[in-house]
């Protein structure tokens, strides 16, 4: 099982190209990924804004995940991507697990998540319920699923 730390601003390209590589994973072509590359692109400002978590085995980067807090009960599950050489191998589950007992610690109630919709299942064996869908932050006129993780 991989290793987990907090990312390092240094890592902010290295973030990025991972995320941007899982995404693909779902099929989308040469424009989709351009219009989804501003939000999928991590900066050392963004990784020292709000908790971004890596999972590495051996120093090999292997996935990550980002939280933000926007209120004192609700925190948003900004980004969760696993390299698609070592999907279904437990990371996900292990970066989420981090993601709800960073909010725990916290006392956070309610973990939103705005999904890609080939993600959304992932979520739901996590134990999230879908609660509509919200417009995307990249591609106009595309709806994403909303889901929400009960921690009370």
């Amino acid at each position: 099982m991989p290793h987990l730390r907090p990312a390092l601003p240094s890592e902010a390209e290295a973030l990025t190209d991972l995320c941007l590589r899982a995404k693909a994973v779902w099929g989308y072509d040469e424009a989709f990924m351009t219009a989804c590359r501003p939000e999928l692109t991590l900066t050392p400002e963004k990784i020292t804004a709000a908790p971004v978590q890596v999972a590495e085995e051996d120093g090999r980067i292997l996935g990550m995940a980002q939280l933000s807090f926007p209120s004192n009960d609700m925190a948003e599950l900004e980004a969760l991507f696993v390299d698609p050489d070592v999907q279904r191998a437990g990371i996900g589950r292990a970066l989420f697990d981090w993601a709800t007992a960073a909010c725990r610690a916290r006392s956070v109630r309610k973990l939103v998540i705005d999904s890609d919709p080939g993600a959304a299942p992932f979520y739901v064996r996590m134990g999230a319920n879908q609660t509509g869908e919200v417009a995307s932050g990249s591609i106009p006129g595309r709806r994403i699923p909303r889901l929400e993780f009960d921690l009370g």
